[in-house]
């Protein structure tokens, strides 16, 4: 790597940080004045949201990597245009191509720290997020274990072996204390429904309640429960997408295809991991002709607003994409790659334009 090319990777990476800052702070800005509204509900206080903010942030920093690294390149690029200096490393003898490749180059090292970001660390950091927003503001105890849902309301402690998706429950075991700490009453329903207003309807009950003197069992078809255990409470525990990594989603996709479950949602989030590396190098080489072809003096408001059009114009795209590819069954790798290629095309375009 000459001297040349090792300054614009250097610059682009500065660049590129320094946007991923500014986007992550206005992110987390909007994101703060949203939670303020659950401020007071249960537990969830100040300290509360600002922890909730910083584990949800290595997420955002993952989807926030694109727009970022388009945003920094036509700063830098744009500045070292406005200084003359891309006229004086052609005329060193680095070319377009060259220039291109050193913002490529770049773009390797931040794909590298994004994947790193996105696989090791987003997944846990968001989990942790739900479940203490939830957790604070319903003021329950929670635990999440291999054998099920555990949570503790009052004197109460409810097992939840099974979620599914629609916000059913499955397999509800519900053990009550008496003030000695012994338990009184146990009860198990083979499903739950939840009716609104603090109350489940439980089906197929077996209940037995305990005294020194005798136990005495019963059976019922149905039964209300009372509780202020909310459906939003356990669907944290609802594998989610943004809550998995690239492998966890692969094994997850194969066990929803072996149990005949549609699995269209989740392999649309894998083939979206898999592109998003490519969006980057996408946004990155979008710059390049945005700001060699562009004549020197343009402000550095234009370039931003050049950025952020792009980077708008392309999540809206892609959303489009994705929804239409969720409503009409269509194949996701080839719904996943169309926005990244079709931007693709139209860079490489101007960019031989340019060249």
């Amino acid at each position: 790597m000459n001297v040349l090319t090792a300054y614009v990777v250097r610059e682009i990476l500065k660049g590129s940080f320094i946007a991923m800052l500014l986007l992550l702070t206005l992110f987390n800005l909007f994101t703060f004045s949203d939670e303020l509204k659950s401020l007071g509900r249960g537990s969830y206080g100040l300290k509360e949201i600002f922890y909730y903010l910083a584990l949800t942030s290595p997420r955002v920093f993952y989807e926030l990597m694109p727009s970022a690294a388009l945003l920094g390149s036509l700063f830098i690029l744009g500045a070292m245009g406005n200084n003359r200096e891309l006229i004086a490393m052609r005329a060193a003898g680095l070319s377009v191509l060259g220039i291109i490749k050193a913002v490529m180059l770049a773009g390797v090292l931040l794909v590298t720290i994004s994947i790193l970001v996105g696989e090791f660390v987003a997944p846990y950091t968001e989990r942790a997020a739900q479940l203490l927003k939830t957790t604070a503001k319903h003021e329950q105890v929670m635990m999440d274990t291999r054998y099920g849902l555990w949570l503790r309301e009052g004197k109460k402690f409810i097992n939840v072996r099974k979620i599914q998706e629609d916000g059913h429950l499955a397999n509800i075991f519900i053990y009550e204390l008496d003030d000695q700490s012994h338990l009184r009453q146990s009860l198990v329903a083979a499903k739950a429904s939840f009716l609104g207003r603090q109350q489940w309807k439980l089906e197929q009950i077996q209940q037995s309640v305990v005294s020194k003197e005798k136990m005495v069992a019963d059976s019922q078809a149905e039964q209300v429960w009372t509780s202020s255990i909310a459906p939003d409470l356990l669907k944290i525990v609802v594998v989610n997408p943004d809550n998995l990594s690239l492998y966890d989603l692969a094994l997850y996709i194969d066990f929803l295809k072996g149990n005949q479950q549609k699995s269209h949602n989740f392999e649309l989030a894998f083939w979206g991991r898999i592109v998003n590396p490519l969006v980057t190098f996408v946004m990155l080489l979008v710059s390049a002709p945005f700001v060699i072809g562009v004549k020197r003096g343009v402000s550095v408001g234009g370039r931003m607003m050049i950025g952020v059009i792009i980077g708008m114009s392309f999540n809206i795209f892609d959303k489009i994409v994705g929804h239409m590819a969720l409503i009409y069954d269509l194949n996701p790798p080839l719904m996943a790659v169309i926005p990244s290629l079709t931007v693709l095309t139209l860079a490489l375009f101007a960019v031989s334009r340019v060249h």
